[in-house]
C-alpha cells in the first residue's frame, strides 16, 4: 500500500546542526528530511514522505490542513515550543483526523517544567521523546508500516 506520510518541524528546528549541539546533536534538519525521504523510497512501494518546516504557528496550520487534501495519510509533527502552547495546531491535527505521533529529540521530561506539557500527547499514536534523531528514523518507520 503506498503511503503519504508528512514530517513536520515546527520553530528553531531549522537551526538544527548548530543550535546547541550538545542537546540537539549536529545532524542538520536537511539531513533528517533526506534520511525520512530516502526510508521511505526503500519502500519500493511508491511510499513517500513530504517535509515541512516553519517558525510560525499559522502556516503549520494551514500545511496540516492542506494534508488532508493531498491524501496524507500520516502526520510526524515535532512542532518544539509550539508543542506546549499551541491549541491551534491541535484543533488542526484533530480536524483533519490524520493519526499522528509526537516527536521530541530532547526528552522533555528532564527538562523545564513548562516543556512536560504537551497540547498533543493525549491525541497522538504514540509519543517519542529523548531518542536524538533517531527518534524520526523510528517515528517514519511506524508511521510507513501504520
Amino acid at each position: 500500500m503506498v503511503k503519504k506520510v508528512l514530517l513536520i518541524n515546527g520553530p528553531n528546528l531549522n537551526l538544527l546542526g548548530t543550535r546547541e549541539p550538545e542537546k540537539y546533536g549536529t545532524t542538520s534538519l536537511k539531513d533528517i528530511e533526506k534520511a525520512a525521504k530516502d526510508q521511505a523510497a526503500s519502500k519500493e512501494d511508491g511510499s513517500e514522505v513530504l517535509t515541512f518546516q516553519s517558525n510560525t504557528e499559522g502556516f503549520i496550520i494551514d500545511r496540516i490542513h492542506q494534508a488532508r487534501e493531498e491524501g496524507v495519510g500520516f502526520i510526524v509533527i515535532n512542532a518544539g515550543a509550539y508543542t506546549h502552547t499551541s491549541v491551534g495546531i491541535r484543533d488542526a491535527l484533530l480536524g483533519t483526523a490524520i493519526p499522528f505521533i509526537e516527536i521530541h529529540i530532547t526528552n522533555v521530561h528532564q527538562r523545564e517544567p513548562f516543556r512536560h506539557q504537551s497540547y498533543f500527547s493525549d491525541k497522538a499514536v504514540a509519543v517519542i521523546a529523548g531518542l536524538g534523531v533517531y527518534g524520526y528514523t523510528s517515528a517514519i518507520e511506524y508511521a510507513l508500516n501504520y
